[in-house]
């Protein structure tokens, strides 16, 4: 779904290198987890993946189901499949939720040669994947993020991943922020997308997301590289040990 080889990026402003050879393959149907210490480089990795501008690859490659996304315009990403839940989502004054989200659904569709979403559809298909996710009804008709506590920014977001239906799910810190109900109703809108035709990144700090969103494969992040990878159990143990004794193993 994803494959990542001996990828080098850099600050474009200052020449800083950030990530300093990543190696990571994310399967279909697997759930992946990177945690690390604040700097580590696990959002630029996130950000490069998607697009964003201000950093540039120096060395390496990044492909989506064989494409190579690096070459891709951010739209072009989206359209081929990959998803990014912000760690802060930004508010759209003037904008509607719905709007907003049909918009989004139908210009990936036109993307892909695809038939636009009727206005029926749409709302059929909004009001029933709203529901599932527990989100109100008048979350939909106010401006995208608009007044909305961090909880319902981030269920809005998975809003967003449920109805653009992507390939390649990226969640930065979606957990940032949030209460215990908070995340686990945002847990529970990503365990409902888990399928065999997708993949997660899952980019956080705690254990406490990973207690709801089983991960199949954790990854751990430090100065720029993933310095050890095991199952779920390597996220307990740097819950309860630190990140100390895993940087010193690989020193």
């Amino acid at each position: 779904m994803l494959e990542i080889k001996n990828l080098h990026v850099k600050l474009e402003e200052e020449d800083k290198q950030i990530l300093k050879g990543v190696d990571l393959t994310v399967e279909a149907g697997k759930v992946h987890a990177i945690m690390g210490p604040n700097g580590s480089g696990k959002s630029t990795l996130s950000y490069v993946l998607s697009g964003k501008d201000g950093y540039e690859v120096t060395d390496g490659e990044a492909s989506l189901l064989g494409e190579d996304v690096l070459e891709m315009e951010p739209e072009e990403r989206a359209a081929a499949g990959l998803f990014l839940a912000f760690q802060y989502p930004v508010e759209i004054p003037g904008v509607g939720n719905m709007t907003f989200l049909r918009t989004a659904v139908n210009a990936q569709r036109k993307a892909r040669g695809e038939e636009e979403m009727s206005s029926t559809d749409f709302l059929k298909e909004i009001r029933a994947k709203a529901k599932e996710l527990k989100i109100d009804a008048e979350m939909l008709k106010r401006p995208v993020n608009v007044g909305f506590s961090g909880g319902e920014k981030k269920r809005n977001e998975i809003l967003q991943m449920a109805m653009l239906e992507p390939k390649m799910c990226i969640l930065d810190e979606t957990d940032s922020g949030l209460d215990v109900d908070a995340m686990k109703l945002v847990a529970e809108g990503v365990n409902a997308l888990r399928d065999a035709g997708r993949g997660f990144l899952v980019i956080t700090h705690y254990q406490r997301l990973l207690d709801h969103i089983k991960p199949d494969v954790v990854h751990i992040m430090a100065e720029g590289r993933i310095i050890k990878t095991g199952g779920p159990e390597l996220a307990l143990e740097v819950e309860q040990n630190g990140y100390e004794n895993l940087l010193t193993e690989v020193a």
